[in-house]
């Protein structure tokens, strides 16, 4: 998580707070970044928190 958080920019405290859910609404350019080190495109990131409920 460290390595992920300083590659993205980010604070790990800052991450750990987003995948907890305590930053309801995390800035764009915050999520961005995280996918963006993660490899993963905004429209994976999009349509994985508009998946309906299981």
């Amino acid at each position: 998580m460290l390595e992920t958080a300083l590659q993205a920019g980010v604070s790990p405290e800052t991450l750990r707070k987003i995948e907890s859910g305590r930053v309801a609404t995390p800035a764009f350019p915050t999520i961005a970044a995280i996918a963006g080190v993660l490899s993963l495109s905004l429209d994976d990131v999009w349509a994985e928190i508009n998946e309906p409920a299981r």
